[in-house]
C-alpha cells in the first residue's frame, strides 16, 4: 500500500509538472500573441453593417470589375484554397504572370499594412490596387463606376450600405465595401483556443514547436494576431537566399520609398493558415513548409535547427490553420444595354 500510495503522489507531481510548464509556456505566448476575436474587427473610418459587406461580398467575386470580365478579387484569393490562388505568382489580364505571389486575404484586415512591401495602408487602399493594376484586372475606375451604375440592383445594394449619400456608388465606396466584407474572413484556429485555456487544443510537438518558435526568435518579427502582418525586415538578415528565393530585381519595399536602406526589405509574412498557402516568399518558388522553415532558420536566424526542432516549428504552424467562414456564392446582377463589354480579351482561334 505505501508503494502505491508513493506511485500515486509521483505521477501526480509529474502532472502537476506538466501543468506548470504548460501554463508557463501559455503565459510567454500571450506576450507574444493574442487570439483571434470572436466578433468582426471594427476597422478605422468604415463603419461595418451587415448592408455593406454583403455589397462587398458580391463585388469580391464579380469578375466584371475586371476589364476583361475574367478575373475577380477571388481569382487570385480564393476562398476556397487558403485565400490565395496556390500560385508562384498569379496570371492577370491577357494571362500576364504577376510579380509577386498573392497573400492570403484571409485575416488580412489584422495586417498592420498590405501587400508584402506595405504600400497600401489598410483593405480598402489595397481593394483598388489591383483592379487598376495593368497586369492584373487592368480597369479604371470610371470604368467600374460605369459597370455598377449600369445594373440597377447594384445601385440598390449601394444605397442601402451608404444610406444618406447623395451619390453612393464611388470607387471609395466599392473599396470600402470590399473592406468590409474581407474584415469578416477571420480564421480561428487551435492556437486560439489553447491561447484561451484549451490545454488539449494543440498537441504536444505542436506545444513543443511553439516553444522552439518563441526561442529561436521567429517571434521576434511573427507575432500579434496574425503571427506577422507588421514590421518590415530585411530577407536574408543573416545570409541572402539563392537569387530564385530573393531575385534581384524585386528590390522590395524600396520600390514604395526608394530609400537604400530598404533595399530588399519586405513586410513580415503572416503566417495564419500558412500550412494551406502554398508557395511561399513573395517569390512564390517554394512549395515545401518545412524547406521554408530551414531557409527562414538559417537565413533570418543564422540558427542551426535540428530536424526534430524543425518538424516540430511546423507541426505548430498547422496548429495556426483555422476554420473558414463559410462562404455561399453570391448571385450577382444581371448587366444590362448599357453595362460596359469586356475589352482585352484575346482569344486565339
Amino acid at each position: 500500500m505505501k508503494h502505491l500510495m508513493t506511485s500515486i503522489a509521483a505521477v501526480s507531481c509529474l502532472l502537476a509538472g506538466a501543468a506548470s510548464a504548460q501554463e508557463d509556456l501559455r503565459s510567454e505566448a500571450k506576450d507574444l500573441f493574442e487570439p483571434v476575436p470572436s466578433t468582426t474587427p471594427s476597422v478605422q473610418d468604415n463603419p461595418i453593417t451587415p448592408e455593406k459587406i454583403d455589397l462587398g461580398k458580391a463585388l469580391f467575386f464579380d469578375p466584371r470589375m475586371s476589364a476583361s470580365g475574367v478575373f475577380s478579387c477571388n481569382s487570385c484569393h480564393n476562398l476556397a484554397t487558403g485565400g490565395d490562388d496556390n500560385m508562384s505568382t498569379s496570371i492577370g489580364h491577357g494571362w500576364q504572370k504577376g510579380p509577386r505571389n498573392a497573400p492570403t486575404v484571409l485575416n488580412s484586415v489584422f495586417n498592420e499594412a498590405q501587400f508584402w512591401d506595405g504600400r497600401a495602408a489598410d483593405l480598402a487602399e489595397q481593394a483598388k490596387g489591383p483592379v487598376q493594376a495593368g497586369v492584373e484586372m487592368a480597369n479604371t475606375p470610371e470604368n467600374v463606376v460605369a459597370t455598377l451604375n449600369s445594373m440597377p440592383q447594384y445601385v440598390d445594394w449601394f444605397k442601402a450600405a451608404f444610406p444618406g449619400e447623395q451619390d453612393p456608388v464611388t470607387f471609395d465606396n466599392f473599396a470600402k465595401a470590399i473592406e468590409a466584407y474581407e474584415a469578416t474572413l477571420v480564421t480561428p484556429a487551435p492556437f486560439d483556443a489553447w491561447l484561451n485555456g484549451d490545454d488539449n487544443a494543440m498537441t504536444d510537438q505542436q506545444k513543443e514547436g511553439l516553444r522552439v518558435f518563441m526561442e529561436a526568435g521567429c517571434s521576434a518579427c511573427h507575432n500579434g494576431v496574425n503571427v506577422g502582418g507588421h514590421g518590415y525586415y530585411p530577407f536574408g538578415l543573416i545570409e541572402k537566399p539563392g537569387a530564385e528565393v530573393l531575385p534581384e530585381g524585386d528590390r522590395g519595399r524600396y520600390q514604395v520609398t526608394e530609400t537604400a536602406d530598404d533595399e530588399y526589405v519586405f513586410r513580415a509574412g503572416p503566417l495564419r493558415n500558412i500550412a494551406v498557402t502554398a508557395p511561399y516568399f513573395h517569390s512564390g518558388v517554394v512549395w515545401d513548409l518545412k524547406t521554408a522553415v530551414e531557409i527562414m532558420a538559417s537565413s533570418q536566424l543564422g540558427a542551426d535547427l535540428s530536424e526534430d526542432e524543425i518538424d516540430s516549428v511546423v507541426a505548430f504552424l498547422n496548429a495556426l490553420t483555422g476554420e473558414v467562414p463559410e462562404v455561399v456564392y453570391p448571385i450577382l446582377p444581371a448587366e444590362t444595354g448599357t453595362t460596359p463589354k469586356p475589352s482585352g480579351v484575346v482569344i486565339d482561334e
